[in-house]
Order: structure tokens, then sequence, then C-alpha cells
């Protein structure tokens, strides 16, 4: 499956789910792979740096999670991040 489908599939988990992922982790960055929730951090940055120490960058997603469209109206797509 190409990252951008399973990527879709991560954001989808994420809107289906959206409240009751906001009742437990409202402000965090979660990180969801395989529709599950794998982690919840303070910052993107913190959520991508833990991650990628045990899963391949472009396998999962970090959605800020917050109730709303407002949370998730800006799609961004990249193979190399850096953050700091």
């Amino acid at each position: 499956m190409n990252e951008k489908i399973k990527l879709e599939k991560e954001f989808e988990y994420y809107i289906k789910h959206q409240n009751e992922l906001v009742e437990k982790y409202n402000d965090k960055y979660i990180v969801i792979k395989d529709q599950e929730v794998i982690g919840a951090y303070d910052s993107p940055s913190e959520a991508y740096n833990e991650t990628k120490k045990v899963h391949e960058v472009g396998t999962f997603l970090i959605q800020h999670c917050s109730s709303g469209k407002a949370s998730y109206t800006q799609t961004y797509h990249t193979h190399r991040v850096s953050f700091s």
C-alpha cells in the first residue's frame, strides 16, 4: 500500500474517532499507526523524534488532537522532516 493511502486511512481513523480521542488526549500530539494511537506527546517534535526511534518515517501520522474541524484544516506531506 502506498504511503499516501496509508496515511489517509490513519487520518480517516482520527476523524471518525475525534470526539473520543479528544476526551482522552485533548491538546496532545497523537501518533496514529495501523488505525491505533501508539503515543501522545506535548509537541510535534517530541512525537516525531520519539516515534521515529521505533517506527519508520512515513508509516505513522502525527495529529494535533483537539475538537472541531480547525484541528485538521491543513494537510502537509513530507518525506524529510527536521525537528530540533
